[in-house]
């Protein structure tokens, strides 16, 4: 096995002894002897694993003392770090990615982008006019899904790809009074479509805050 892909082995084996508290914020972890028996590694796969977690700032090397844990590193995975997150927090990040978003797709989309775009708000619609809350909420998904995927960032669009399943659980305790914002937010959707397809960036953007201000 390569050195590289043992050290990595051992970087995510230190991480997850930390999320399960073996080894606690702020203090020590063991010397490179006891790392090197406890992982079944030689010493420069333990160096490289430490020196990849200190550059993530996860450790901290302290010459002539030992490497300790950061104090603040943040132990939940992402995904539960989005789970525990407010629906405030979740949108105010979603703002920042979809204004971004708003403003590349208006410029590099593809005639399949706007195909793909055209048809999640079509869905929406019949969704709508089926009084369908849960085909309501997987179409808009879908619709911002889209326009995400034509930014051309596939950065940003995985990055609100991973908020999608905390929007999906807010839409479905909506779902429980009926589709009646999926309906009235409906033509907003349709101008924004409109302008991204026209790549009228500032209309575009005017539109999607006022679709995030009234939280459609």
């Amino acid at each position: 096995m390569k050195r590289e892909k043992l050290s990595d082995q051992v970087a995510t084996k230190i991480r997850q002894d930390i999320k399960d508290n073996k080894y606690k914020a702020g203090t020590k972890i063991p010397a490179e002897p006891e790392l090197m028996m406890r992982y079944a590694v030689g010493r420069s796969s333990v160096r490289e694993a430490i020196k990849s977690l200190a550059i993530a700032g996860v450790l901290q090397v302290k010459q002539g003392d030992g490497t300790y844990i950061n104090e603040d590193v943040d132990q939940q995975p992402m995904e539960q770090r989005l789970k525990n997150a407010s629906f405030e927090e979740i949108n105010a990040v979603r703002r920042l990615l979809e204004v971004e978003i708003i403003r590349l797709a208006s410029d590099s989309h593809t005639p399949d982008d706007l195909a793909a775009m055209e048809k999640q708000l079509a869905n929406r619609k019949q969704a709508i006019l089926s009084e369908d809350g849960a085909a309501c909420t997987n179409a808009d998904i879908a619709f911002h899904l889209a326009i995400a995927k034509a930014s051309g960032n596939s950065v940003l669009a995985t990055l609100y790809q991973s908020f999608t399943q905390t929007i999906r659980s807010f839409f479905s305790q909506r779902e429980l009074r009926g589709i009646s914002h999926f309906a009235m937010s409906h033509h907003l959707h349709e101008d924004l479509f409109n302008a991204i397809k026209a790549r009228k960036k500032k209309q575009a953007g005017e539109i999607i805050t006022n679709i995030l201000n009234n939280n459609y």
